[in-house]
């Protein structure tokens, strides 16, 4: 029987191929919020910033409901409707940094397939 090193697998018996690292794909628009102007590396580790973006898509994704109930209860548009999801996400009791809120908000109108928030490029 041969004791070798499985590929892709460290003697601790750790699969590197399967770490986090290898798993979620960042986007780069998510990334740029960890950019500072005139640099070209994010100024956060890869860790932090993967925490992050995990929390930015589930927020995201927790919103659909919500946004798909405001606009059938308040009878208002697309853009109505991720303004005051927005506005729900600056703030001092905001959950995430405004530059992530603004990913959200963007990320959001992504799952719905709605037009992109015209109050920010």
């Amino acid at each position: 029987m041969a004791t070798g090193v499985v590929r892709g697998q460290s003697r601790g018996g750790d699969n590197r191929a399967m770490s986090d690292e290898n798993q979620i794909e960042i986007p780069p628009s998510f990334i740029a919020l960890f950019v500072e102007p005139g640099r070209t590396r994010p100024n956060a580790t890869r860790a932090a910033i993967t925490e992050r973006y995990e929390f930015c898509e589930a927020l995201a994704t927790m919103l659909v409901e919500r946004a798909q109930t405001l606009q059938w209860q308040l009878g208002i548009t697309e853009a109505d409707v991720l303004e005051k999801l927005h506005a729900g996400l600056v703030g001092p009791d905001a959950p995430v940094p405004p530059q992530e809120g603004e990913w959200v908000i963007r990320r959001l109108a992504e799952l719905l397939e709605w037009d992109r928030p015209k109050w920010k490029d």
